[in-house]
């Protein structure tokens, strides 16, 4: 797995989406991290995106196992901590366990996710036609900032897609459910109220599955919350290192 790394101390690993590469991870979550001393903030290229093979992977499970392996990898047999947006949240999910210190699931995909709501626009420059359809279903803040993030960190990872490996993945996109206690650490989920990619609702629910979890659903954003809502954002992973540092 291609990846890239700042700092040094304990490990966090951060996850994007789908169709993209580490870079929209890395343009979003590290002005959040990048002033907390201690911490190596780490982000790959999940299997079949950016420079991450996916060639010999069949199903979400393949792609799962790469990932822990990953993590072993970089933690060097210790503890980490863990964000996921998006697919990525789906992954990170799965991949709690005991070594896993704290777990951010920032607008993650869930299965069987329901009542998303309906594409809107909060501000929008030139009646709608800024930017491309794809920029356009994404960011519901949609303004000459928004475009040019879009165009630096999320567009050009498009082309970069295994489209082959991520059509024989999806035929097996549902990961296999995973044995064992609920994951027990400190737990922040964030979504986005207008959130037409995967809603807000289902994320609601998982406090349900997480004993120490905090929920936000943040007003006036999308699935592109990272990108919309970087002050929110920042706030509110800051909340959830402090609960991470405490829990020791």
């Amino acid at each position: 797995m291609h990846y890239v790394e700042h700092g040094a101390g304990r490990p966090v690993l951060v996850l994007h989406g789908a169709g993209v590469d580490h870079r929209e991870t890395e343009a979003c979550f590290e002005p959040a991290f990048e002033a907390v001393p201690g911490l190596r903030r780490i982000y790959p290229d999940l299997p079949g995106m950016g420079r991450s093979s996916a060639k010999s992977l069949e199903s979400a499970d393949d792609v799962l196992g790469v990932l822990l392996a990953f993590a072993d990898e970089v933690a060097d047999g210790g503890d980490y901590l863990l964000v996921g947006h998006s697919v990525g949240g789906y992954y990170a999910q799965a991949m709690a366990s005991p070594r896993v210190a704290g777990l951010a699931l920032v607008c993650p995909f869930l299965a069987g996710a329901r009542d998303v709501p309906q594409r809107s626009v909060v501000a929008s420059a030139g009646a709608g036609q800024l930017g491309d359809e794809e920029f356009r279903s994404y960011f519901v803040l949609q303004n000459a900032e928004m475009l040019d993030r879009y165009q630096r960190y999320v567009a050009p990872s498009a082309g970069l897609v295994d489209a082959v490996a991520a059509a024989r993945i999806g035929q097996r996109w549902q990961l296999s459910p995973r044995p064992g206690p609920p994951y027990a650490g400190p737990v922040t989920v964030i979504a986005g109220r207008l959130d037409a990619t995967v809603g807000y609702a289902a994320a609601v629910e998982l406090l349900d599955s997480y004993p120490h979890a905090s929920l936000a659903v943040v007003d006036d954003t999308g699935h592109a919350l990272p990108h919309e809502q970087p002050q929110v954002l920042r706030v509110l992973l800051e909340e959830w290192l402090t609960r991470v540092e405490r829990s020791g």
